[in-house]
């Protein structure tokens, strides 16, 4: 892997040692957005896009961090951990090291060097796989003995605590947890999940990157996540039994549609919505039934636009064009939304046609251009050289 030999060469050049090499993938989601941090059903799997990192031990009394993409260093006092501005790249490094020391592990002092090809801001989780490849990395080299599950809890914890993202699960155990071919069916309650192959048979799964990025630790993401939380209370005072959103059935929802605000009502609607199209499309991929898991495809994306209002005019412009192509049997915004990509299924022997199509109406309508993504899946964060 190129990307693995450039991170190595740099490593060297900086520590004069030779360094533990993790690569951590980023993912994608095939159905089921937003659905994770209400205790829903996600369907995820990790691509070969990653987070490559270099570590060894550091002989000095701080930590020396350096982001090759960046091209910029940060010194780090373990002890004196500080948060930097939202959305800076430190704080997911950072907020590994302090959930690590939150449980008592304290990490010595290491070096690390790390860079990748995952396209930021397109909502292919870069920051998820930085967070998974720092703890996965820093796992090996202290000898912490943690399990998987526990290091995405730290992974997760860190995004939530120290980034400021009140994301769920899904991104840090596709990431961690991918096999290669395979898309995950994945609990958000309990983690349990099954590994689905994806044999796509005629059709190509391509990801269109709007190139419009978006920032989730600004407000609308957070707030989706309060606007969630509102409506289950709301419903726990006429059902107390109901523990998530995930339990929730429409019928319980219209019960009580008079007491809920128009706005809390609509985010609820999609999230019970969106959780039974994961279940449809979970037996639709089993069965090859590929034209019914586009049907869902697109139902998702309407659903994101209109009750969860998480998409933009970039991404609505790329799934209408989608309709309009014959080609294409399913089209969605992936990802927190407000930006990044959409996620097609498009039949093999026209994609071309499409992707040349499709990008030539985005420059004219927007003035700027897309990039295109053929989808390959891969396995988890794994280590690709040991020191």
């Amino acid at each position: 892997m190129q990307l693995a030999k450039k991170i190595k060469s740099s490593f060297k050049k900086r520590f004069n040692k030779n360094p533990l090499l993790v690569a951590s993938p980023g993912r994608i989601n095939l159905i089921g957005e937003h659905t994770d941090y209400n205790d829903g059903y996600v369907f995820p799997a990790a691509i070969d896009k990653y987070i490559i990192g270099a570590f060894s031990k550091s002989d000095d009394h701080h930590s020396h961090i350096w982001s090759m993409d960046m091209k910029e260093e940060t010194i780090v006092d373990l002890k004196n951990l500080k948060k930097q501005a939202p959305g800076r790249w430190e704080n997911y490094v950072l907020g590994v090291i302090d959930e690590l020391n939150k449980r008592g592990l304290n990490p010595g002092n290491f070096n690390m060097v790390f860079g990748g090809n995952i396209p930021l801001g397109a909502g292919l989780s870069s920051s998820a796989a930085l967070e998974n490849c720092v703890a996965y990395g820093l796992n090996k080299l202290f000898k912490l003995d943690l399990t998987k599950n526990e290091m995405i809890q730290v992974s997760l914890q860190a995004e939530n605590n120290f980034a400021g993202v009140k994301c769920g699960i899904m991104d840090q155990f596709a990431s961690m947890n991918g096999v290669e071919g395979h898309a995950m069916f994945l609990d958000c309650r309990d983690l349990s999940y099954s590994q689905i192959p994806i044999q796509t048979e005629d059709y190509q799964l391509i990801l269109i990157n709007t190139n419009v990025k978006h920032q989730l630790a600004g407000s609308a993401y957070n707030k989706r996540k309060e606007e969630c939380n509102e409506g289950l209370a709301i419903i726990q005072n006429d059902f107390p039994e109901l523990n998530s959103l995930r339990d929730v059935g429409l019928q319980h929802l219209n019960r009580i549609k008079d007491n809920m605000p128009e706005t809390v009502y609509k985010r609820c609607h999609y999230v019970i919505e969106e959780n039974n199209r994961v279940i449809e499309s979970k037996s639709a991929i089993e069965n090859k039934e590929w034209k019914k898991f586009g049907e869902l495809m697109f139902a998702s994306h309407d659903g994101l636009q209109d009750l969860y209002e998480v998409s933009c005019p970039e991404l609505d412009f790329l799934v209408d064009k989608a309709k309009e192509n014959p080609a294409v049997i399913g089209s969605r915004m992936m990802g927190g939304g407000f930006g990044g990509c959409t996620l097609n299924l498009v039949q093999k022997d026209s994609a071309n046609e499409f992707i040349e199509q499709v990008a030539q109406d985005y420059i004219l309508e927007f003035g700027i251009s897309v990039y295109v993504y053929p989808v390959h899946i891969s396995n988890g964060t794994q280590i690709i050289l040991s020191y």
